[in-house]
């Protein structure tokens, strides 16, 4: 009778080919989820300290922020402690944890990107009728729905991931655990999990940006209609800072998840991008783009600096 030893704990073996690089990948990777976490926090205090920014566009900017601050922490805290010198070794129920958290965050901000932009097209296509349509109640309801629906994707994955028997290697070829390293490990079958793991995280995103493309598709008509050359500008720059965030949102799962032949180290380089990188340049994107929120920031650092000299 064969020996089966059921596996307790896995190795996280990092970023490939970065051997020796562990003191500058610790400093550069700190020094983005700092930027990151004190960005988006500075976007979220600005939002709620100024009344004029308490609407729904507003509203959804402070949820995108929020899940911009829990996204990178998901596998920056443990990146960060075994890149300074600290175990590689991560729990089984830490591994779970952190899959299920990586993709319900990340559906949750696809979903909210979907909302965001249809949030856009009705201020932009009916905006007499905008106050009505995206009234408090309805845009609860999508704030919730967008949290509700990534937690069932994220539900599923981690599911089908972690049905599977794990009872032999336990190094894990990346800096933590996502589904491609996770099913390499796996003691069983994967083909059929690959492949409806595939079509998931792939038709996910992909539902989400033909709704995004449908409602600029609106949007873009509506604003070639506007007869002024000052109303035009401010359209598109209403608009662009979006735009501009869900390519850095979608790019990256096309080139992870739906590229025929895994390459790990630029699986690795696009995942770090797509963990730290876009989640800190979302407030400088969508601050320095627009007005409201850069002369809210000042304010309210103003404020700050007065009651510091008190």
């Amino acid at each position: 009778m064969r020996n089966i030893s059921v596996v307790t704990q896995f190795i996280l073996l990092g970023i490939p080919h970065t051997e020796g690089l562990e003191i500058m990948l610790f400093v550069l990777f700190l020094s983005f989820y700092i930027f990151t976490l004190v960005g988006n926090l500075l976007i979220l205090l600005a939002i709620v300290s100024s009344s004029r920014l308490h609407t729904p566009m507003y509203f959804f900017l402070c949820q995108l922020s929020v899940c911009d601050i829990f996204f990178p922490s998901v596998s920056s805290p443990k990146m960060l402690f075994y890149l300074s010198g600290n175990s590689r070794a991560i729990s089984y129920a830490g591994c779970v944890c952190q899959l299920f958290f990586y993709h319900f965050l990340g559906c949750t901000e696809c979903f909210l990107y979907t909302v965001m932009a249809y949030d856009r097209f009705i201020a932009i296509c009916f905006p007499l009728r905008y106050s009505i349509i995206m009234n408090h109640k309805v845009c609860a309801i999508m704030a919730v729905g967008t949290s509700f629906f990534g937690c069932i994707q994220a539900t599923f994955l981690t599911t089908l991931t972690f049905q599977l028997p794990y009872c032999g290697p336990n190094e894990v070829d990346y800096y933590f655990c996502d589904i491609p390293v996770m099913l390499k490990l796996a003691c069983a079958d994967t083909s059929t999990i690959e492949m409806v793991g595939l079509i998931s995280v792939g038709l996910m995103p992909l539902s989400c940006f033909l709704l995004i493309l449908t409602s600029y598709s609106f949007i873009l008509c509506s604003i070639l209609q506007i007869r002024s050359t000052e109303g035009r500008h401010r359209a598109f720059s209403t608009c662009s800072a979006h735009l501009t965030a869900i390519l850095l949102a979608f790019m990256p799962v096309v080139l992870i998840y739906l590229q025929p032949t895994p390459n790990p180290w630029l699986n690795a380089a696009v995942q770090v991008l797509n963990n730290l990188v876009t989640p800190m340049l979302n407030p400088l994107i969508y601050s320095l783009r627009n007005k409201e929120v850069k002369c809210s920031l000042k304010k309210m650092l103003q404020q700050g600096t007065i009651l510091s000299k008190k």
